[in-house]
C-alpha cells in the first residue's frame, strides 16, 4: 500500500508510506495551494513537491498531511486538527512517537503553534520560504490592494470573525517572533521574486536577534533552478537529529 486516506473532522488526511520504513514520521503543512482529497494532495501532484516527498519516502520516512481546512493561517482550528492528526498516525502506525515536521510559506504559522504546545513530540522542523509572522506578512501585504482583500477575505474565512476585527486583531498582536523552543529548525529561502526576497530578510533578521538562544536554527538560500537539491538536503538535516530516539 503506497497511500491511505482518511478523515478527520470532515477534513481530508493522507498517509505516504515508504518502501523500506526506518520508523521516523514526516508531518508535511502546505501553503496557501495545499489541499488534500480522498486521493491526492498537493503534495503528490505538484512536480516540485512531489520531487521532495520522493526523495522522503526513498529514505525511509512515512509521510502524512492534512487538508487543514484549505487556507487556514494558523488558526487554532488548524492548529487543534494537526494535533489530532499527530495522535491518530502515532496510533494507527508504528512510527517514534518524536517525528519531524516540513512547512512551506502559511503552513509555518501552525508549525510554530506545534512547537510551542508539543515540542516534546517533534524532533526537528524544515521551513520552505515561511511565514512566521501574521502581523508582517499582513503588513508586507498592504501595499497590494488586491491582495490584501483577498488576504483579508480568508483570515475572516479561516479565523470565523469580521474581517476588520480579525485585521485589529493581528495588527495588535505585533511582529514578534521567537524560534526558541529548543527544537532544530533549519529555514531554506528559494528567492523567486521580491516577495520571497523581502520575506527572507526579515526572517534573517528574526534569527540574528535570537543568537543567544540554545536553540539550532539555521539558514540557507537557494535560486529557484537549484530547488531540486533541496529534497536531499531537507533529509541530511533530519538524520543529524535522529541519534537519539
Amino acid at each position: 500500500m503506497e497511500n491511505r486516506s482518511f478523515q478527520l473532522d470532515s477534513e481530508w488526511n493522507i498517509v505516504q508510506y515508504p518502501e523500506k520504513p526506518t520508523g521516523f514520521g514526516v508531518l508535511i503543512i502546505g501553503d496557501e495551494r495545499h489541499f488534500v482529497d480522498e486521493c491526492k494532495s498537493f503534495w503528490m501532484q505538484n512536480e516540485g513537491k512531489q520531487a521532495i516527498t520522493q526523495k522522503l519516502r526513498d529514505a525511509g520516512y512515512t509521510i502524512f498531511s492534512s487538508n487543514l481546512y484549505g487556507r487556514n493561517w494558523g488558526s487554532d482550528q488548524a492548529v487543534e486538527l494537526s494535533k489530532r492528526l499527530y495522535q491518530h498516525i502515532l496510533k494507527s502506525e508504528i512510527l517514534n512517537n518524536k517525528i519531524h515536521v516540513l512547512a512551506e510559506g502559511m503552513g509555518a504559522l501552525v508549525a510554530l503553534r506545534l512547537l510551542q504546545e508539543m515540542n516534546d513530540k517533534i524532533r526537528s522542523v524544515a521551513l520552505i520560504n515561511p511565514i512566521l509572522s501574521l502581523t508582517h506578512h499582513l503588513e508586507q501585504e498592504r501595499e497590494h490592494k488586491f491582495f490584501y482583500k483577498k488576504l483579508m477575505k480568508e483570515l475572516s474565512a479561516a479565523y470565523h470573525e469580521d474581517s476588520k476585527v480579525i485585521e485589529t486583531q493581528i495588527l495588535a498582536r505585533g511582529s514578534e517572533v521567537t524560534l526558541d523552543y529548543g527544537v532544530p529548525i533549519s529555514i531554506y529561502h528559494i528567492l523567486a521574486g521580491g516577495r520571497a526576497f523581502n520575506q527572507s530578510k526579515w526572517t534573517q533578521k528574526l534569527i540574528d536577534s535570537q543568537k543567544n538562544s540554545k536553540t539550532v536554527i539555521q539558514s540557507s538560500y537557494m535560486l529557484p533552478e537549484k530547488k531540486l537539491q533541496l529534497g536531499q538536503q531537507i533529509i541530511k538535516f533530519y538524520k543529524s537529529h535522529e541519534n537519539q530516539l
